[in-house]
């Protein structure tokens, strides 16, 4: 198996990892409803979060391992997309790190969060309200850098659909839904920017969620072209 063959392989599997971790979070996550911007979380989330720690702690291992994939890929495939556009490559490149990074701060955030519960429950919450601000604070700062990950991801998207499209290193059909995908998931940033969650607006980024997973597919089964690598 050449190198280029094994890159597009590995890259399949991490963005396979890098949806997978995430949606898999909110399993253990799922026993306490944190609420981020627009929502109503449960008010009583320090005893949950501290009463359900192992299942914190397995969401925050899951949310690394995305940071981990979400670096990764670009690393695994810059030295095929800078043959195409180096230029490019390298913003894609520093576009998924800058995501890698403010994943990061998400999972330091809701550490803080666990560490701040344990403290709320061994104190006995004689002051509930220092509690429940310094609470609010680091919610505030998942859901900000939630959206601050979002709109990283979203600037590599085109950048790494358009390489793809001007090199033919996959389908241009599949480059092209990439394109159109993250155009329709980056017109609903500013709403969410300004605390707007409408009915069902997530059916917007369900057309690249999809397009990742046929692209990561298409990656481990066929690979980059060939012909396009060699011109």
């Amino acid at each position: 198996m050449d190198s280029h063959r094994k890159a597009a392989m590995i890259a399949g599997v991490l963005f396979i990892i890098a949806t997978a971790a995430p949606i898999t979070s909110a399993i253990p996550l799922g026993v306490v409803p944190l609420g981020f911007l627009g929502t109503e979380g449960d008010p009583d989330y320090l005893n949950a979060i501290s009463a359900n720690e192992t299942q914190v702690l397995v969401g925050a291992l899951l949310w690394l391992t995305m940071t981990a994939s979400v670096v990764a890929i670009p690393i695994v495939i810059f030295p095929i997309l800078r043959k195409h556009d180096e230029g490019l490559a390298l913003g894609y490149v520093g576009a998924r790190i800058f995501e890698g990074i403010f994943d990061a701060a998400n999972v330091i955030s809701l550490l803080l969060l666990l560490s701040l519960s344990r403290e709320f429950v061994a104190a006995g919450a004689p002051d509930a309200s220092y509690y429940q601000a310094s609470g609010a604070l680091l919610l505030a700062a998942i859901g900000w850098g939630s959206l601050l990950v979002d709109i990283a991801w979203l600037l590599s998207v085109p950048v790494f659909s358009y390489v793809l499209y001007k090199s033919k290193l996959v389908p241009r059909w599949l480059s092209t839904w990439g394109l159109i995908g993250g155009a329709l998931w980056l017109v609903t940033w500013p709403i969410r920017m300004f605390g707007f969650s409408p009915p069902m607006i997530e059916i917007f980024a369900l057309p690249i969620a999809a397009q990742e997973m046929v692209l990561a597919i298409w990656l481990i089964v066929k690979g980059f072209s060939a012909a396009a690598i060699s011109s």
